[in-house]
């Protein structure tokens, strides 16, 4: 298991929006999720929109943003939540997320 870590920007004026659809995630985008690797996944925001996301990969955040490819409902979901983000540069939240460093870690 693989810990991830990484950001993204929710865009100030659709933030409570945003929180709403996240209370009632797709059921088919959370079996997706499952189905590709992706464990303990949490999103935590801060007031201003900055996204931190975290999750436990069975292999790596490479091959579980690659299963999720694979998916019908992420391209849907993907284009769906698309407007919430900024700079995005007209592609999808998960093609903008990069891998943050881990550097520390207690049990």
């Amino acid at each position: 298991m693989k810990r991830i870590g990484f950001l993204l920007k929710v865009k100030k004026d659709k933030i409570e929006e945003y929180k709403k659809h996240h209370e009632t995630v797709w059921p088919e985008m959370l079996d997706a999720l499952r189905r590709t690797g992706w464990r303990n996944y949490s999103l935590f925001m801060r007031a201003d929109g900055l996204l931190f996301g975290y999750f436990e990969a069975e292999e790596s955040f490479q091959a579980s943003l690659e299963g999720m490819t694979k998916e019908d409902i992420n391209a849907k979901w993907q284009d769906f939540m698309a407007p919430y983000f900024e700079d995005l540069g007209g592609a999808h939240a998960d093609e903008n997320m990069i891998e943050l460093e881990e550097v520390f870690h207690l049990d």
